[in-house]
């Protein structure tokens, strides 16, 4: 396929798929596909509600239309699946998303087609999984009439800085020549430059252990945060001290949430299980970043009975509910073990966080996010998510406790250590 001839479909228009397209589309012909009309008018109106294109850039990708019509995928030859790929309440891998992208793929698929994976997925689910969904829906044969790539996306959700085209990209084909291909196309949008992977697999795998990896070494913050609390030293402290010597990683503690770090490692054990390996330290990591929102709400249990103030009935005040600062993005978001967990105590509980869409916080979590919470009422103030709206307050963030007593957690450390009563 000659470059003027590529035309380009990004399927699936979210947090990775929308920035991709609108940087394919400065400089070719790219139709963004979503299932969800709502989403298709939202961008066609100019606005995207994730805050991760503003709408300068959609109006600056020229070659960038939009839709949610399955027929009008008929008119790609590379097709570039962006789908999500999360888990199941087992926390087992759903490849739903991703196989019935390329189900709607397959049927439009037309000899000489490249259809390349981003989605995070185990080694081997592309040619193991969603290929033979190719072949049987378009009746094509792979690396003869149609072939496929994988290069791993790289998004970091709220980050102006790292941004598609300045994030080094690994690619991979199903043959040399198609490797060769995949790799030319992102290169002539991606200026960090790209990593050409030697198959497939080795770029799936590349991609789950990057997240696996952070995972792990929080997991051992986390757990180093608990030892230190039990040994009455600030874990900050020690981290800082520690973080003198020039190869020591700066992790800190936390919750784990997101559809990255949260989830990708699953994805691992899974294929890991199936060839007969059990994964302990990946399992373990998993275990402890499973367990922080519970840890939490002990030690602020704690503190309020410390201070003489009755946990049943209590007022609670969350402030943050995305699963990272400064983004709308709740997905997967831990904020909610602390919520579920307080409720076993009989807690009143607000979340407020002037991020998130509060509708959609109650279509996924069932949570009522307050706009505007009271001050002088609230027993305890958890500080769970770094928004800089909430580093400004400071001392401010006093305010909405009771006047009497209560206890400020500040989980990520965003508060002077003055103003807080407990941290990780």
């Amino acid at each position: 396929m000659k470059s003027k001839d590529v035309r380009i479909a990004v399927v699936g228009l979210g947090y990775v798929g929308l920035p991709l397209a609108v940087e394919f589309g400065k400089s070719h012909d790219v139709l963004g596909f979503d299932i969800k009309k709502s989403r298709v008018e939202e961008l066609r109106s100019g606005t995207d509600h994730t805050l991760e294109v503003e709408a300068a850039e959609l109006a600056a990708s020229a070659g960038l239309r939009f839709s949610d019509d399955a027929a009008d995928l008929a008119w790609a030859n590379v097709f570039v699946v962006t789908t999500p790929t999360p888990i199941d309440e087992h926390k087992r891998p759903d490849l739903g998303p991703v196989l019935s992208a390329t189900r709607t793929i397959a049927a439009v698929l037309k000899p000489g087609d490249v259809v390349i994976y981003e989605s995070t997925v185990y080694p081997g689910a592309t040619e193991e999984e969603c290929v033979p969904v190719l072949e049987g829906l378009s009746g094509l044969r792979f690396n003869e009439d149609f072939f496929v790539g994988y290069s791993p996306e790289r998004i970091n959700p709220g980050d102006k800085e790292h941004r598609v085209s300045t994030i080094v990209k690994v690619t991979s084909g199903s043959t040399p020549e198609a490797a060769d291909f995949v790799d030319e196309l992102y290169s002539r949008i991606i200026t960090a430059g790209t990593h050409k992977a030697p198959t497939i697999r080795v770029a799936e795998a590349a991609k789950v252990i990057e997240n696996t990896q952070r995972d792990v070494n929080i997991a051992l913050v986390n757990e180093l945060a608990m030892l230190f609390n039990k040994l009455g030293i600030e874990t900050d402290d020690v981290l800082l001290a520690a973080g003198t010597k020039w190869n020591f990683l700066p992790f800190r503690p936390g919750l784990v949430g997101g559809h990255c770090i949260g989830v990708d490692p699953y994805y691992l054990t899974h294929k890991a299980q199936a060839m007969g390996h059990h994964p302990e330290i990946i399992l373990a990591g998993r275990r402890i970043n499973d367990s922080m929102g519970a840890h939490v709400v002990t030690r602020l249990v704690k503190g309020m009975s410390q201070k003489g103030i009755v946990v049943h009935g209590a007022r609670v005040l969350i402030m943050g509910f995305t699963f990272k600062e400064n983004t709308p993005d709740i997905r997967n978001t831990r904020v909610i073990d602390i919520i579920r967990e307080l409720s076993q105590y009989g807690t009143i509980t607000d979340v407020y966080d002037p991020w998130i869409d509060e509708e959609e916080a109650l279509a996924v979590y069932d949570i009522e996010a307050v706009s505007d919470p009271p001050l002088g009422v609230y027993a305890a103030i958890v500080v769970a998510v770094a928004h800089d709206l909430f580093k400004a307050l400071g001392a401010g963030i006093r305010e909405y406790g009771q006047p009497n007593s209560h206890v400020v957690f500040d989980l990520k450390n965003a508060l002077p250590r003055e103003v807080s009563d407990l941290r990780l």
